[in-house]
């Protein structure tokens, strides 16, 4: 196997999108439970299982369709649910829940960092094995950037989204939230259809930090 085989190039970018993907949904799950929402621990969405976070599209289908076409990979898992009203204090609590999201992400990417440079420093000497564990490293801090500047996005329902609802006076956080529904759709036309007319605007937009921050962890950066 080498390094353009398929399964080995899935295999580097679908192993690190799982695992942060997922933690990024328990993070918010955990800081729902510290805030007195104990609903994704009742669901039984605190565990460590990837079964119980899978999305059959967002977390294998579409990582593995771009991986392969050689195209950016990304994905999600299934949302953790959150009661906001259960909340001691909904409005900023779930502002920080939403936060903790890309927070996770970012501390995952600063130990994938760490991993690294411990491997540059030790230069192990070449060989399949090595690459894989360096490609996966390196594809780690990649993702894990990436969808913690993704999701920071301001549109609902991502992140960023209930961030700004929640920081916005309550008039205009119910109008700003009634957006949600077309979460899905806005979130089609960015990814889908407007690069198809050469419009790149994700891209444009989240592009630049995520190149700032991977250079500040010590990443090389194209």
């Amino acid at each position: 196997m080498s390094e353009d085989n398929i399964v080995f190039r899935v295999a580097t970018w679908l192993i690190p999108l799982v695992v942060a993907i997922i933690l990024h949904e328990i993070a918010h799950g955990w800081t729902a439970l510290a805030f007195g929402d104990p609903t994704a621990k009742r669901k039984r969405r605190l565990s460590l299982n990837p079964i119980r976070h899978v999305d059959p599209v967002g977390t294998v289908i579409l990582p593995l369709v771009l991986a392969v076409s050689g195209a950016p990979v990304f994905g999600w898992a299934k949302p953790v649910p959150v009661v906001a009203r259960r909340l001691r204090n909904p409005r900023f609590h779930m502002v920080l829940v939403a936060l903790a999201g890309p927070g996770m992400n970012l501390l995952l990417a600063l130990l994938g960092a760490l991993a690294w440079a411990g491997l540059v420093w030790l230069q192990p000497a070449e060989g399949l094995g090595w690459d894989f564990v360096a490609l996966n490293v390196a594809n780690f801090v990649v993702i894990n950037v990436s969808l913690a500047i993704f999701n920071l996005l301001p549109i609902p329902p991502f992140d960023g989204g209930h961030v700004v609802e929640g920081l916005l006076p309550r008039p205009l956080a119910r109008r700003y939230a009634r957006f949600g529904r077309y979460g899905f759709p806005i979130l089609f036309l960015l990814l889908v259809v407007l690069p198809l007319m050469n419009i790149h605007l994700v891209a444009q937009l989240i592009g630049p930090p995520i190149a700032f921050i991977l250079r500040l962890l010590g990443l090389p950066v194209d």
